[in-house]
Protein backbone atom coordinates (compact mmCIF):
# COMPACT_ATOMS: atom_id res chain seq x y z
CA UNK A 1 0.00 0.00 0.00
CA UNK A 2 1.12 3.54 -0.82
CA UNK A 3 -0.59 6.39 1.04
CA UNK A 4 -0.59 9.75 -0.74
CA UNK A 5 -1.56 12.93 1.08
CA UNK A 6 -2.73 15.62 -1.35
CA UNK A 7 -4.81 15.22 -4.49
CA UNK A 8 -3.50 18.13 -6.51
CA UNK A 9 -1.44 17.79 -9.68
CA UNK A 10 1.37 15.69 -8.18
CA UNK A 11 -0.69 13.48 -5.89
CA UNK A 12 -3.39 12.69 -8.43
CA UNK A 13 -0.91 11.90 -11.20
CA UNK A 14 1.03 9.55 -8.93
CA UNK A 15 -2.02 7.82 -7.44
CA UNK A 16 -3.58 7.15 -10.83
CA UNK A 17 -0.33 5.89 -12.37
CA UNK A 18 0.55 3.52 -9.50
CA UNK A 19 -2.97 2.09 -9.27
CA UNK A 20 -2.91 1.35 -12.99
CA UNK A 21 0.16 -0.79 -12.36
CA UNK A 22 -1.71 -2.86 -9.79
CA UNK A 23 -0.32 -1.11 -6.72
CA UNK A 24 -2.57 -0.56 -3.74
CA UNK A 25 -2.99 3.19 -3.35
CA UNK A 26 -5.04 5.38 -1.06
CA UNK A 27 -5.29 9.11 -1.64
CA UNK A 28 -6.43 11.78 0.81
CA UNK A 29 -7.43 15.25 -0.37
CA UNK A 30 -8.95 17.97 1.80
CA UNK A 31 -11.12 19.57 -0.90
CA UNK A 32 -14.21 17.89 -2.35
CA UNK A 33 -13.95 16.24 -5.75
CA UNK A 34 -14.60 18.64 -8.61
CA UNK A 35 -13.49 21.72 -6.71
CA UNK A 36 -10.04 22.08 -8.25
CA UNK A 37 -9.63 25.84 -8.30
CA UNK A 38 -6.51 27.92 -8.62
CA UNK A 39 -5.34 30.19 -11.35
CA UNK A 40 -3.48 29.32 -14.54
CA UNK A 41 -0.13 27.73 -15.25
CA UNK A 42 2.31 26.82 -17.99
CA UNK A 43 3.93 23.41 -18.32
CA UNK A 44 6.80 22.74 -20.70
CA UNK A 45 7.62 19.65 -22.75
CA UNK A 46 9.43 17.96 -19.83
CA UNK A 47 6.29 18.15 -17.72
CA UNK A 48 4.11 16.84 -20.53
CA UNK A 49 6.51 13.96 -21.18
CA UNK A 50 6.15 13.04 -17.51
CA UNK A 51 2.35 13.13 -17.81
CA UNK A 52 2.47 10.87 -20.87
CA UNK A 53 4.86 8.44 -19.19
CA UNK A 54 2.54 8.21 -16.20
CA UNK A 55 -0.26 7.17 -18.55
CA UNK A 56 -2.35 10.35 -18.72
CA UNK A 57 -4.30 10.42 -21.98
CA UNK A 58 -2.54 12.58 -24.58
CA UNK A 59 -5.81 13.48 -26.30
CA UNK A 60 -7.21 14.81 -23.03
CA UNK A 61 -4.06 16.87 -22.50
CA UNK A 62 -4.33 18.36 -25.99
CA UNK A 63 -8.02 19.14 -25.53
CA UNK A 64 -7.56 20.66 -22.08
CA UNK A 65 -4.71 23.06 -22.88
CA UNK A 66 -3.21 24.94 -25.79
CA UNK A 67 0.36 25.43 -27.03
CA UNK A 68 2.40 28.60 -26.63
CA UNK A 69 3.54 28.45 -30.25
CA UNK A 70 5.11 31.89 -30.47
CA UNK A 71 7.53 31.30 -27.63
CA UNK A 72 8.36 33.63 -24.76
CA UNK A 73 9.44 37.26 -24.89
CA UNK A 74 10.94 39.34 -22.10
CA UNK A 75 11.86 42.97 -21.67
CA UNK A 76 12.48 45.57 -19.01
CA UNK A 77 12.24 49.34 -18.77
CA UNK A 78 16.03 49.68 -19.15
CA UNK A 79 15.90 48.50 -22.75
CA UNK A 80 16.92 44.86 -22.28
CA UNK A 81 14.91 42.50 -24.48
CA UNK A 82 15.03 38.81 -25.21
CA UNK A 83 13.07 35.91 -26.66
CA UNK A 84 13.11 32.14 -26.32
CA UNK A 85 11.42 29.16 -27.84
CA UNK A 86 8.50 27.82 -25.86
CA UNK A 87 10.17 24.45 -25.18
CA UNK A 88 6.80 22.78 -25.66
CA UNK A 89 4.99 25.04 -23.22
CA UNK A 90 1.24 24.66 -23.01
CA UNK A 91 -1.14 26.99 -21.21
CA UNK A 92 -3.50 25.45 -18.64
CA UNK A 93 -6.35 26.63 -16.51
CA UNK A 94 -5.47 24.74 -13.36
CA UNK A 95 -9.05 23.51 -12.91
CA UNK A 96 -8.93 21.83 -16.35
CA UNK A 97 -5.76 19.92 -15.50
CA UNK A 98 -7.16 18.88 -12.11
CA UNK A 99 -10.35 17.63 -13.80
CA UNK A 100 -8.31 15.45 -16.17
CA UNK A 101 -6.23 14.07 -13.30
CA UNK A 102 -9.27 13.43 -11.09
CA UNK A 103 -10.72 11.33 -13.89
CA UNK A 104 -7.33 9.61 -14.25
CA UNK A 105 -7.51 8.63 -10.55
CA UNK A 106 -11.20 7.74 -10.56
CA UNK A 107 -10.72 5.16 -13.33
CA UNK A 108 -7.51 3.68 -11.88
CA UNK A 109 -8.76 1.61 -8.95
CA UNK A 110 -7.11 3.80 -6.31
CA UNK A 111 -8.95 4.35 -3.02
CA UNK A 112 -9.83 8.06 -3.09
CA UNK A 113 -10.85 10.07 -0.04
CA UNK A 114 -11.97 13.58 -1.05
CA UNK A 115 -13.10 16.11 1.53
CA UNK A 116 -11.19 14.25 4.25
CA UNK A 117 -8.26 16.43 5.33
CA UNK A 118 -5.37 14.85 7.20
CA UNK A 119 -4.59 17.35 9.95
CA UNK A 120 -1.65 15.59 11.61
CA UNK A 121 0.59 12.56 11.28
CA UNK A 122 2.08 10.79 14.30
CA UNK A 123 5.08 8.57 13.64
CA UNK A 124 6.06 5.61 15.80
CA UNK A 125 8.65 2.82 15.41
CA UNK A 126 6.14 0.47 13.81
CA UNK A 127 4.42 2.91 11.46
CA UNK A 128 2.35 6.06 11.64
CA UNK A 129 -1.14 7.30 12.42
CA UNK A 130 -3.14 9.66 10.22
CA UNK A 131 -5.22 12.12 12.24
CA UNK A 132 -8.50 13.33 10.72
CA UNK A 133 -10.52 15.17 13.34
CA UNK A 134 -11.57 12.51 15.84
CA UNK A 135 -10.57 9.70 13.46
CA UNK A 136 -7.26 7.82 13.65
CA UNK A 137 -5.93 5.51 10.92
CA UNK A 138 -2.83 3.44 11.62
CA UNK A 139 -0.57 2.33 8.75
CA UNK A 140 2.92 1.03 8.13
CA UNK A 141 3.24 1.59 4.37
CA UNK A 142 5.04 4.27 2.37
CA UNK A 143 3.54 7.73 2.88
CA UNK A 144 4.05 10.43 0.26
CA UNK A 145 3.40 14.08 0.99
CA UNK A 146 2.04 15.80 -2.11
CA UNK A 147 0.09 18.29 -0.02
CA UNK A 148 1.57 21.58 -1.12
CA UNK A 149 3.51 24.41 0.40
CA UNK A 150 1.87 24.10 3.84
CA UNK A 151 2.42 20.34 3.89
CA UNK A 152 1.19 18.39 6.90
CA UNK A 153 3.60 15.59 5.99
CA UNK A 154 6.59 17.96 5.92
CA UNK A 155 5.54 19.41 9.28
CA UNK A 156 5.60 15.88 10.72
CA UNK A 157 8.92 14.67 9.29
CA UNK A 158 10.81 17.98 8.99
CA UNK A 159 9.23 20.33 11.55
CA UNK A 160 12.02 22.89 11.26
CA UNK A 161 11.73 23.39 7.48
CA UNK A 162 9.24 26.16 6.82
CA UNK A 163 8.13 28.14 3.74
CA UNK A 164 9.99 31.42 3.23
CA UNK A 165 8.59 34.61 1.77
CA UNK A 166 9.95 35.12 -1.76
CA UNK A 167 9.86 38.95 -1.52
CA UNK A 168 6.90 39.21 -3.91
CA UNK A 169 3.14 39.46 -3.74
CA UNK A 170 1.59 37.82 -6.80
CA UNK A 171 -1.66 39.11 -8.32
CA UNK A 172 -3.40 36.88 -10.88
CA UNK A 173 -6.08 38.32 -13.15
CA UNK A 174 -8.42 37.10 -15.87
CA UNK A 175 -10.50 39.40 -18.01
CA UNK A 176 -14.26 39.08 -18.15
CA UNK A 177 -14.33 39.38 -21.96
CA UNK A 178 -12.24 38.59 -25.05
CA UNK A 179 -9.53 41.09 -25.88
CA UNK A 180 -7.50 42.19 -28.88
CA UNK A 181 -4.10 43.44 -27.75
CA UNK A 182 -1.07 44.93 -29.55
CA UNK A 183 1.06 41.88 -28.74
CA UNK A 184 1.64 38.51 -30.41
CA UNK A 185 -1.32 36.38 -29.25
CA UNK A 186 0.60 33.09 -29.40
CA UNK A 187 3.43 34.31 -27.18
CA UNK A 188 3.81 34.45 -23.42
CA UNK A 189 5.00 37.96 -22.58
CA UNK A 190 7.02 39.08 -19.54
CA UNK A 191 8.07 42.60 -18.61
CA UNK A 192 10.36 43.42 -15.68
CA UNK A 193 10.04 46.84 -14.05
CA UNK A 194 13.27 48.14 -12.51
CA UNK A 195 13.18 50.98 -9.97
CA UNK A 196 15.42 54.05 -10.29
CA UNK A 197 17.88 52.60 -7.76
CA UNK A 198 18.22 49.41 -9.82
CA UNK A 199 16.13 47.27 -7.50
CA UNK A 200 13.32 45.06 -8.85
CA UNK A 201 9.90 46.69 -8.78
CA UNK A 202 7.64 44.13 -10.42
CA UNK A 203 7.24 41.52 -13.14
CA UNK A 204 4.21 41.72 -15.41
CA UNK A 205 3.15 38.87 -17.68
CA UNK A 206 0.23 38.05 -19.96
CA UNK A 207 -1.05 35.85 -22.75
CA UNK A 208 -4.17 36.08 -24.94
CA UNK A 209 -5.60 34.39 -28.01
CA UNK A 210 -8.15 35.69 -30.54
CA UNK A 211 -11.57 34.30 -29.76
CA UNK A 212 -10.71 33.12 -26.24
CA UNK A 213 -13.30 34.07 -23.66
CA UNK A 214 -10.64 35.81 -21.56
CA UNK A 215 -7.04 36.98 -21.46
CA UNK A 216 -4.91 36.09 -18.44
CA UNK A 217 -2.29 38.21 -16.73
CA UNK A 218 -0.29 38.52 -13.53
CA UNK A 219 1.83 41.08 -11.71
CA UNK A 220 4.49 40.02 -9.22
CA UNK A 221 5.13 43.03 -6.96
CA UNK A 222 8.29 43.26 -4.88
CA UNK A 223 7.24 44.42 -1.42
CA UNK A 224 6.79 43.38 2.21
CA UNK A 225 4.49 40.38 2.68
CA UNK A 226 0.80 40.74 3.28
CA UNK A 227 -0.14 40.03 6.88
CA UNK A 228 -3.90 40.54 6.83
CA UNK A 229 -6.10 37.68 5.73
CA UNK A 230 -8.48 40.24 4.24
CA UNK A 231 -5.88 41.09 1.57
CA UNK A 232 -5.26 37.49 0.47
CA UNK A 233 -7.38 35.38 -1.86
CA UNK A 234 -9.96 36.64 -4.32
CA UNK A 235 -10.25 40.43 -4.12
CA UNK A 236 -12.21 43.05 -6.09
CA UNK A 237 -9.98 44.66 -8.71
CA UNK A 238 -10.59 48.09 -7.14
CA UNK A 239 -8.70 46.97 -4.01
CA UNK A 240 -5.49 46.42 -5.98
CA UNK A 241 -5.74 48.67 -9.06
CA UNK A 242 -3.62 51.51 -7.61
CA UNK A 243 -0.90 49.17 -6.33
CA UNK A 244 -0.72 47.43 -9.71
CA UNK A 245 -0.45 50.73 -11.60
CA UNK A 246 2.28 51.97 -9.22
CA UNK A 247 4.26 48.75 -9.77
CA UNK A 248 4.07 48.91 -13.59
CA UNK A 249 4.89 52.53 -14.59
CA UNK A 250 6.21 51.53 -18.04
CA UNK A 251 3.14 49.49 -18.96
CA UNK A 252 0.27 51.72 -17.89
CA UNK A 253 -1.62 51.58 -21.19
CA UNK A 254 -1.66 47.77 -21.32
CA UNK A 255 -2.27 47.43 -17.59
CA UNK A 256 -5.24 49.78 -17.79
CA UNK A 257 -6.79 47.55 -20.45
CA UNK A 258 -6.54 44.58 -18.12
CA UNK A 259 -7.79 46.50 -15.10
CA UNK A 260 -10.82 47.79 -17.02
CA UNK A 261 -11.85 44.28 -18.06
CA UNK A 262 -11.06 42.32 -14.88
CA UNK A 263 -13.53 42.07 -12.01
CA UNK A 264 -11.51 40.14 -9.42
CA UNK A 265 -7.89 39.15 -8.87
CA UNK A 266 -6.29 36.43 -6.77
CA UNK A 267 -3.67 37.80 -4.39
CA UNK A 268 -1.08 35.79 -2.46
CA UNK A 269 2.31 36.03 -0.83
CA UNK A 270 4.80 34.21 -3.06
CA UNK A 271 6.68 31.67 -0.96
CA UNK A 272 9.45 29.14 -1.45
CA UNK A 273 10.26 25.94 0.42
CA UNK A 274 14.08 25.83 0.72
CA UNK A 275 15.98 22.67 -0.14
CA UNK A 276 19.29 23.68 1.46
CA UNK A 277 18.47 22.30 4.92
CA UNK A 278 16.23 19.43 3.82
CA UNK A 279 16.57 16.06 5.49
CA UNK A 280 17.48 13.15 3.26
CA UNK A 281 14.44 11.37 1.79
CA UNK A 282 13.59 8.14 3.63
CA UNK A 283 11.98 4.87 2.57
CA UNK A 284 9.21 5.52 5.07
CA UNK A 285 8.05 9.03 4.17
CA UNK A 286 8.71 11.18 1.09
CA UNK A 287 7.83 14.68 -0.07
CA UNK A 288 7.16 15.60 -3.69
CA UNK A 289 6.34 18.80 -5.55
CA UNK A 290 5.58 21.96 -3.62
CA UNK A 291 5.62 20.08 -0.32
CA UNK A 292 9.35 19.56 -0.83
CA UNK A 293 10.67 22.41 -2.97
CA UNK A 294 8.01 24.99 -3.78
CA UNK A 295 9.25 27.98 -5.77
CA UNK A 296 7.41 31.20 -6.56
CA UNK A 297 4.83 30.49 -9.28
CA UNK A 298 6.31 33.25 -11.45
CA UNK A 299 9.31 30.98 -12.04
CA UNK A 300 6.97 28.82 -14.11
CA UNK A 301 8.50 25.42 -13.26
CA UNK A 302 6.62 24.27 -10.15
CA UNK A 303 4.16 21.98 -11.92
CA UNK A 304 6.87 20.61 -14.22
CA UNK A 305 9.13 19.80 -11.26
CA UNK A 306 6.26 18.14 -9.38
CA UNK A 307 5.39 15.93 -12.35
CA UNK A 308 9.01 14.89 -12.79
CA UNK A 309 9.16 14.08 -9.06
CA UNK A 310 6.20 11.73 -9.20
CA UNK A 311 7.43 10.15 -12.42
CA UNK A 312 10.73 9.31 -10.69
CA UNK A 313 8.94 7.93 -7.62
CA UNK A 314 6.53 5.96 -9.83
CA UNK A 315 9.40 4.34 -11.73
CA UNK A 316 11.08 3.35 -8.47
CA UNK A 317 7.94 1.86 -6.88
CA UNK A 318 7.02 -0.10 -10.00
CA UNK A 319 10.58 -1.38 -10.44
CA UNK A 320 10.96 -2.26 -6.76
CA UNK A 321 13.90 0.08 -6.30
CA UNK A 322 14.32 2.90 -3.78
CA UNK A 323 11.82 5.80 -4.01
CA UNK A 324 14.02 7.68 -1.52
CA UNK A 325 17.03 7.41 -3.81
CA UNK A 326 14.87 8.55 -6.72
CA UNK A 327 13.82 11.69 -4.84
CA UNK A 328 17.39 12.37 -3.72
CA UNK A 329 18.41 12.35 -7.38
CA UNK A 330 15.47 14.59 -8.25
CA UNK A 331 16.64 17.12 -5.69
CA UNK A 332 20.11 17.14 -7.24
CA UNK A 333 18.56 17.75 -10.67
CA UNK A 334 16.35 20.56 -9.40
CA UNK A 335 19.26 22.31 -7.68
CA UNK A 336 21.36 22.01 -10.85
CA UNK A 337 18.51 23.38 -13.00
CA UNK A 338 18.06 26.37 -10.70
CA UNK A 339 21.77 27.12 -10.68
CA UNK A 340 21.82 27.04 -14.48
CA UNK A 341 18.92 29.53 -14.60
CA UNK A 342 20.69 31.75 -12.07
CA UNK A 343 23.88 31.85 -14.16
CA UNK A 344 21.95 32.59 -17.35
CA UNK A 345 20.07 35.39 -15.62
CA UNK A 346 23.33 36.86 -14.33
CA UNK A 347 24.67 37.01 -17.89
Amino acid sequence: MVTIIGGGIAGSALAGALARQGKSVRLYEERPSGSGGGAFLFIDDRGHRALASLGVDAAAVDAGSYPVTGGITSANNLGRRGSANGRGHRFWMRRNLIAILEDFVATSGAEVNYGKPVTDIAFAPGGYTLVQGDSRTAADDLIIGADGIDSVVRAAIEPDRHPEYARDVVVYGMTSEPLTLPTDPSTLHFYAEIAADGSPLSTFGHIWRPGDSAAVWFVRITRAPLTSGDDIGMRPIADWADAIRDATPSNKVLIDVFLATTEEVHVSNARNVPLAAASAPSERALLVGDADHAITPAAGVGARDALEDVHAVYDAVVAGTSPAAAMAERRRRIIADRELVRRRSAR
